[in-house]
């Protein structure tokens, strides 16, 4: 198995920042700045948990990706899997139920069709590089 990119502790909690500003922003001009900085607290409050509960909990480092342990690496594509698969759901029922109600089916519509390509691309990708 090829071994993931390892990251470093610094890359979620950073990450978390990172959209905390974004979503903040984002609230802000949309007219809902106090949501935003809830918002923002939400996502520091969660980076500060994953820096500082990394310290002593080999989960929070499997999820920050700076552990090395195979086990984590597998555990973390399954995962993703799993998540791809139920989000990937949720958008054809949601696309299902709005065709239904008369309506246009969108966004959902056009989610659904990004990630049957993305599938597609993976598996072309995944199949002619080795």
């Amino acid at each position: 198995m090829e071994h993931a990119m390892i990251r470093s502790k610094w890359f979620l909690p950073g990450f978390a920042g990172f959209l905390a500003i974004v979503v903040f922003v984002a609230l802000w001009v949309g007219g809902d700045a106090v949501g935003g900085i809830y918002a923002a607290a939400v996502l520091v409050a969660f980076g500060l948990f994953v820096l500082v509960g990394g310290m002593r909990s080999e989960t929070i480092r499997g999820l920050r990706g700076d552990g090395k342990d195979e086990r984590f690496e597998r555990m973390d594509i399954a995962a993703t899997a799993l998540s791809g698969l139920v989000l990937i759901s949720v958008v054809i029922v949601a696309w299902v139920v709005e065709v239904a109600r008369g309506h246009s089916g969108n966004p959902y519509g056009w989610l659904g069709a990004v990630a049957g390509l993305a599938y597609i691309g993976a598996i072309a990708f995944l199949r002619f590089r080795g």
